[in-house]
């Protein structure tokens, strides 16, 4: 019984060494480019990876490859704003200087050709 509790002791160390790693603040982000604001990276990062990924190829739920794309950031503001296909509409959740942050990032991701 008493190395089911060490077990359990080193399981929790574990499990909260994990979450302060996973909570920790990363201000000093490498994926800012120049001239994006680092809100546009920030709300990409927690709105938009899980359908589109980090590095905007990820393609879940029919999410378009953001590096394949050729929209303006004009372009891409009504998208972002209403949604497209399964894509959630983010008029209700950002602001429109948040929308314009993002589309600005977003054309970052495309590919050089």
């Amino acid at each position: 019984m008493n190395d089911f509790f060490s077990f359990f002791r080193v399981l929790s160390s574990i499990c909260l060494l994990c979450l302060v790693v996973a909570c920790q603040d990363n201000s000093t982000d490498k994926t800012a480019r120049p001239g994006v604001s680092a809100s546009g990276v920030a709300i990409f990062k927690k709105n938009c990876v899980t359908c589109h990924g980090a590095d905007g190829k990820l393609g879940l739920n029919g999410a378009k490859d953001l590096t394949q794309s050729m929209l303006t950031v004009e372009e891409r503001i009504p998208i972002i704003t209403k949604g497209k296909n399964l894509m959630t509409p983010f008029e209700k959740m950002l602001t429109p200087e948040e929308i314009q942050a993002v589309a600005q990032y977003t054309t970052t991701l495309r590919t050089q050709q």
